[in-house]
């Protein structure tokens, strides 16, 4: 069995990092550069960071700490936030990173998917999933019409929902899309994408754990790797995405952050209730 992985999560806003709950309340939460090398040094598995501000002005800005933090670390290291075109994709990785992770841009023109990964490889096209269970009021309030390809109109939403279902979120929580997150999943594997970043904005910073139900779900209708993210405020959550979520590994930031678990301590806990781990 391969081994689960512990992967840190770093928001980058303007060249810092920060912690929030839901996407809002940000506060620093130190440089990225020196977490990263923390990080490293504990032995994460990998490092995702979320330029959770990006433009096209602030770019240079992530590029400058992908550089440095590829000059001193050696894990694998994800990327995302504001990557709207090839050329982005191309300097993220010229810059170090190993995978960039896509969201916005994959909604707007879901076969970026595809040219992304014939240019790069599966192996480092990351899909970004924010998700969010659909209650009956839920509507898409943009009032933009998604998908005209008859080939994607399975992933479209018809409200009221069947049963527990969720929605995708884009432009960093800020715009609900009534997109079915399991057949959105599904559909960017079809597309290309080698890995799924999964987080639930319902529970994203609560710390309250992950939702099992929503990781179970798109796992089980996947066959690439699954990050469980949004809601790990203990060990036994970590425990809970990868066995009972069947995930293929999880994200955290707050524990590891605010130093309420090191890496190591979260491994060995991993390990003795039988869970496969790289120490």
């Amino acid at each position: 069995m391969l081994a689960k992985r512990i992967i840190p999560c770093l928001d980058v806003k303007d060249g810092r990092v920060v912690k929030g709950v839901s996407f809002v309340n940000l506060r620093d939460a130190g440089d990225p550069v020196d977490n990263a090398i923390f990080y490293d040094e504990q032995g994460a598995d990998e490092l995702v960071f979320l330029d959770i501000t990006a433009s096209h002005e602030k770019r240079k800005i992530i590029l400058d700490v992908v550089e440095k933090t590829a000059n001193d670390v050696f894990m694998p290291l994800t990327v995302g936030g504001g990557i709207k075109t090839l050329d982005d994709i191309r300097d993220l990785l010229n810059s170090g990173c190993d995978k960039v992770s896509l969201n916005t841009t994959a909604v707007h023109d879901p076969y970026f998917i595809s040219r992304a990964a014939e240019r790069f490889g599966s192996q480092c096209i990351v899909i970004a999933i924010d998700a969010k269970r659909v209650a009956d009021n839920m509507s898409d309030a943009t009032g933009e019409k998604w998908f005209d390809d008859s080939s994607l109109k399975d992933v479209c939403l018809k409200l009221p929902a069947k049963g527990l279902t969720w929605a995708i979120s884009t432009h960093g929580g800020r715009k609900m899309k009534l997109i079915d997150a399991v057949q959105w999943a599904k559909k960017m594997e079809e597309l290309g994408a080698g890995e799924i970043l999964l987080t639930s904005m319902d529970k994203d910073g609560t710390k309250d754990g992950y939702d099992i139900e929503l990781t179970r779900a798109i796992s089980e209708a996947v066959s690439i790797p699954v990050i469980a993210s949004g809601g790990a405020g203990n060990l036994d959550h970590l425990y809970e995405g990868l066995v009972l979520g069947k995930a293929d590994a999880v994200l955290a930031a707050s524990i590891f952050h605010y130093r309420e678990y090191t890496i190591k301590e979260a491994k060995e806990y991993l390990k003795s209730k039988g869970v496969p781990v790289r120490l």
